[in-house]
Parts: C-alpha cells; structure tokens; sequence
C-alpha cells in the first residue's frame, strides 16, 4: 500500500454519517461488504448494547438473509446479528408497494381503499409507468430511519419520511414469544443499494419526479429524501474488485455522484489476494521464461520435490501469479487517483459465513471504515 494511500485513509472519518450506502458492480460482493460494514458500525460501543445499526435492503433478492442465516428479511426491522461487544445489527427488506400504502394512508387518509387498489393492480401499475416514485419510497423509507435520534426508542408511526404521532410502528422486538411493535432509533443506518450504473439515477430522486410532480406531497416528499442525500450525513460506498470492469464502473460511478452533487464516500476492494512473491521478484516472474529453473530445482531439491514437471507448472503458476499482481497495481492506481479513501478486504476462500463477516468487519474497522 503506498504512503499516499495510507495518508488519505488516516484522514478519512466517517463518524458524522449517518447514511452509509453500498454500491458495486453486480458479482463484486456488495451485500457481503453492507453487512460486514453493519456489523462493523454496530461494535465499538462503550457499552454492550451501546450501539444498533439498520442494514437495509432494497432489490428484494434476500442476500443478507442468507448472509446472517436469520430466516426471511421482512418489511418490518428485526434484529438480525449481535457482535462481539454486543452491538445489534436490524435489518429492513423495503418494498415499495408497502411503502406506497403508508403514504397513500398519511397523506389521503385512503385506508383500506389504498389496500383494495393493491388488489386490482393500481400500485404495480403506478411504479411501473412511474419508476422514479418507487425510488422516492425506497429512498424515503431509509431516509426516515436515518432522520430518528440513537439512543431511545418511542412509540412515533412513521411513513416516507414522514412523522405521524399516535400510532406504533416499524422495529419489532421478540420478548417471550411475542412480538412487540416498537420504533428504534439507529446510531447508522447501512444501505444495500442497486448496482453502480443505476445508483446515481436511484438517489437523485429530485430529477426522477421533476417531471411527475412539482407541488403537492409527492414533491415535498422527494425534497426531504435530498436534504439527506446531498448532506454530510450520507456517504456512498463503492464496493470493486481489482479488475478492469469494475474498476471503470466504480470511476464512472464516482465521477456521475460527483457531478450529480451526491456525496461519495469510499473505495473498499473486495476479495484482495495476498501477494507471495517478494517485490523484487515480481516483475522478473511476470516475464514468460523470467524464473530460473535451475535455481527452483535446487530450491525443491531438500524435500524430494525437484520434478521436471513439476518445476515447470510451478513456474507457470508463479508467473500467472505476478501478471495478476502487477495488473492489479495497475488498477489500484487507477482508484487512488479518486483520492477517495481506499479499503481492502481479504478473499475469503472457505466462503463466507458469520465468522467471516466478522473478519471483514474487523478489518474495516482496523482501517478506519467504521
């Protein structure tokens, strides 16, 4: 890693965000980094229990599920994973259909007339002719957790974004196998967001309903997503690997933020590979026929290994192996020169499960992510 790196990493500080939201290019590992960054938000706190962080998602294809091993992620917030220092982790499945409802009861009173349009097809119809209205719910929803105080919970039902007094709602707590509506305040709230060549178009909800709604609710609504947006409590992550396509996509997402005025946050490499060969030797075994034959028969010798056969595969792999690094260089660089913070996580080669993510989580908090 180099100096320069090392000096911007120092710098970075997340402590004001509230909003954490994690883009990628799909097969990168995104969902794997959300919960791993959850879980590293969740810890830390001076107290067990001192710190709960939201993970939301919002594509509807159960990943964190699977992740946490916790059964079907829902609508309503449940409690998903404690950490080590016991920190909990929610989670949060948003659907826009549900999320229409609420709004459609807040704002015109509809009640079970809003429920009957769901039966005769008005909001699928509604989302799909307008997507951008679907965005604003998603965005709402999130933005409305984030917009509640840590540290308390209170009975205040909440819709959109917006506050609405005398009901109970939203954060569902287990105690003696019943289940107790309650509304939790969140210390950070971690989004699961669509893929990087959509992730600009799906935050800026101001410019998705300029066209459908320029007074009224639905215009107030999408007002208050942006004040969130566009503030310092929000950062947008890029999760990428160390290979050409995602990394154009994480600079091409990264420049559509900037100019759309969206806050970036960090670059966080997933799946890093160790390095095993010294520096020195990398370029030479980079080269086809770089590697001394001789010199790694007389290596192998001791230990009975000095096969000609086996010489020349490891040969081949050792030189697949330093090609693999220096274009890998290559593409950090072509990262560092964002001069957004950059973040690395190990392969985890046994796949990944609780104890792993635990792992992750622990090195994002080493490198100041979290």
């Amino acid at each position: 890693m180099t100096n320069a790196v090392e000096a911007r990493r120092a710098k970075a500080d997340w402590s004001a965000v509230r909003l954490h939201v994690v883009t990628g290019k799909g097969g990168t590992g995104k969902t794997t980094v959300a919960a791993a960054l959850a879980l590293a938000l969740a810890a830390g706190g001076e107290r067990p229990g001192d710190r709960r962080v939201l993970l939301v998602e919002v594509e509807g294809r159960q990943g964190l599920s699977q992740l946490f091993d916790a059964g079907p992620v829902v609508y309503e917030e449940r409690r998903v994973a404690v950490t080590p220092d016991g920190g909990e982790v929610w989670a949060q499945a948003l659907d826009a259909e549900q999320a229409l409802l609420e709004y459609l009861d807040l704002f015109y009173k509809l009640g079970p007339a809003a429920r009957a349009l769901r039966r005769f097809g008005a909001i699928d119809f509604a989302t799909t002719v307008a997507p951008g209205i679907r965005d604003v719910l998603l965005t709402g929803k999130t933005c409305e957790a984030v917009r509640r105080r840590a540290g308390h919970t209170h009975s205040t039902h909440t819709h959109s974004g917006h506050t609405h007094s005398g009901h109970t709602h939203s954060g569902h707590t287990q105690g003696r196998g019943k289940t107790q509506d309650r509304v939790f305040d969140y210390d950070a709230v971690v989004m699961d967001a669509p893929p990087t060549g959509r992730i600009t178009r799906f935050l800026n909800v101001n410019s998705e309903v300029s066209g459908l709604a320029r007074v009224g609710p639905i215009r107030n609504q999408a007002d208050a997503v942006m004040r969130v947006l566009t503030s310092a409590q929000t950062a947008v992550h890029f999760v990428t690997l160390l290979e050409e396509m995602p990394v154009q996509e994480t600079l091409d997402g990264i420049a559509e933020l900037r100019a759309a005025s969206l806050p970036t946050g960090g670059v966080i490499v997933n799946q890093a590979r160790p390095v095993v060969l010294p520096e020195d030797r990398l370029k030479k075994a980079a080269q086809p026929g770089g590697l001394d034959f001789a010199e790694l028969e007389a290596g192998l010798a001791p230990v009975g290994l000095a096969d000609t056969d086996l010489v020349s595969a490891l040969a081949e792999l050792a030189t697949e192996h330093a090609q693999r690094v220096l274009l890998e260089a290559a593409q950090r660089e072509e990262l560092t020169a964002t001069e957004a913070p950059l973040y690395e996580l190990p392969l985890l080669t046994d796949g990944v499960d609780r104890v792993g993510l635990d792992l992750l989580a622990q090195r994002l908090r080493d490198q100041g992510a979290a």
